[in-house]
């Protein structure tokens, strides 16, 4: 195994910039079908789509967890705190990988290994 850090090209920063952003509006699609598809060409695309794909997991079981807690009111204010967490955390990871920098989002479940 190398130990050399290779540069991503500017195709991958661009794969991986569109990957983050497809997360607000797309959920895990954009994700699954980039970590599926572009795994082996890259590991700079691998390891950024595998990150968004296991944040929008997260999402998804944060917002299964609100939808429950609708019953008792609090599911409502937990709601637009989750969209507005994915908006902002995807908006950071888009300009991270955009510079080539590798972005670990926060209070991430890592299901994807």
């Amino acid at each position: 195994m190398s130990t050399e850090i290779t540069v991503p090209s500017n195709d991958d920063k661009n794969i991986v910039t569109i990957t983050h952003l497809g997360g607000i509006l797309f959920s895990f699609i954009p994700s699954l079908v980039v970590w599926l598809l572009k795994k082996n060409d890259s590991e700079y695309i691998a390891a950024q789509a595998k990150e968004a794909l296991n944040f929008q997991i997260t999402l998804l079981l944060a917002q299964f967890a609100a939808y429950v807690l609708v019953f008792i009111l609090v599911g409502f204010l937990l709601l637009g705190l989750i969209w507005v967490f994915n908006i902002v955390f995807c908006i950071i990871a888009a300009i991270s990988s955009s510079k080539g920098e590798y972005y670990r989002y926060p209070l991430t479940l890592r299901l994807i290994n």
